[in-house]
């Protein structure tokens, strides 16, 4: 096996974390990729039909669906509390906050975790698609929210390629009325 002079490999791990670091190496511009001025990374996900992505900055965790317990006398959406670490997490169906349908449990169902004054909600999602990176080109010609159950939290839509995405503010959704009033 060939490995730097000046490294020794010892056993199967530090096997596995040179071949990652020497992979790694050969990623040409990948440094440049991460903090290039001009990109926009979010973490993308699927409501339904509709593809969105959040800023990077506003999720701060993306969870399986964690035990839950229901909370009485709150709105369909609500679905409960969860004990994430020893934090107590507000659970909401955001399908069913915006769009009124609920969201299927499959094995691709997740939550992603967004603070918000006083606590984190959990958003239920129906997919989580990994991180995406927009180039302000693509935002000059970004197109605007038609959909009115949307349009308070969608500011732009993209197209990339077959999918048109759009760009979801958790900061908008945690502060408007009807989501801090949970109670039905």
């Amino acid at each position: 096996m060939a490995t730097s002079p000046d490294l020794q490999i010892s056993g199967p791990f530090e096997a596995l974390a040179d071949y990652e670091r020497r992979s790694l190496a050969h990623v040409a511009g990948l440094p440049e990729q991460i903090d290039a001025p001009g990109l926009w990374r979010g973490i993308g996900f699927r409501i339904g039909a509709r593809y969105l992505v959040s800023s990077i900055g506003e999720v701060n965790e993306i969870l399986t669906m964690p035990l839950l317990t229901v909370v009485p006398g709150t709105q369909a959406w609500m679905l409960g509390v969860a004990n994430v670490r020893g934090n107590l997490v507000a659970l909401v169906d955001l399908r069913n906050f915006i769009e009124g349908q609920r969201t299927v449990l499959t094995d691709s169902t997740r939550v992603l975790v967004v603070r918000q004054h006083g606590g984190s909600v959990g958003l239920l999602v129906d997919e989580v698609l990994g991180q995406r990176s927009f180039n302000d080109d693509l935002r000059a010609h970004a197109l605007g929210e038609d959909d009115q159950r949307y349009s308070r939290y969608v500011g732009e839509k993209i197209q990339l390629g077959e999918i048109e995405w759009g760009l979801f503010s958790m900061a908008a959704l945690v502060r408007s009325a009807d989501f801090q009033q949970a109670s039905a």
